[in-house]
């Protein structure tokens, strides 16, 4: 049973408890809190609910993932370098059958070969790449309308 008022999970993968310090050319200059603070914005605006968490650690991202299931109505993610390399995230992601929205802050795809890749893009229902943090909001607002489509 999904809950009647949708509710998010926002993940957030390694290193981007840096952000704001770690390579600003490519991250820019916003920290996690200014991410969680438009995040939240977003989700009053749209009238859902959302919780933000960020974990350096395969595992723990995982179980979040796997206990989203009956409380959560979908996930918005950046899995950060996981992405590349986590075929466990890609399982979970598709084990729980949430629709989920993939965001990076940098587009990926002007970046080295290996980042081209996505273990997670074909189970997600869709991916943003390229926008800044902006793209966390964009992100939010295409899963709420996917959720609300499939109403």
């Amino acid at each position: 049973m999904q809950p009647s008022t949708p509710q998010v999970l926002v993940l957030n993968g390694p290193n981007l408890q840096l952000l704001g310090k770690r390579e600003p050319e490519t991250y820019g200059a916003n920290t996690l809190a200014d991410v969680i603070a438009g995040v939240e914005r977003t989700a009053d605006e749209l009238g859902v609910g959302v919780e933000c968490r960020q974990s350096n650690h395969e595992g723990e991202l995982l179980d979040w993932i796997g206990a989203a299931l009956g409380t959560f109505s979908g996930i918005v993610i950046n899995p950060g370098a996981f992405t590349h390399t986590s075929v466990a995230l890609r399982d979970a992601i598709s084990g729980v059958g949430l629709p989920a929205v993939e965001v990076h802050i940098s587009n990926v795809y002007a970046r080295e070969a290996f980042r081209h890749h996505s273990w997670l893009a074909p189970v997600c229902v869709g991916q943003i790449s390229g926008f800044g943090i902006a793209g966390y909001e964009w992100g939010l607002r295409a899963l709420v309308r996917h959720l609300r489509d499939a109403e």
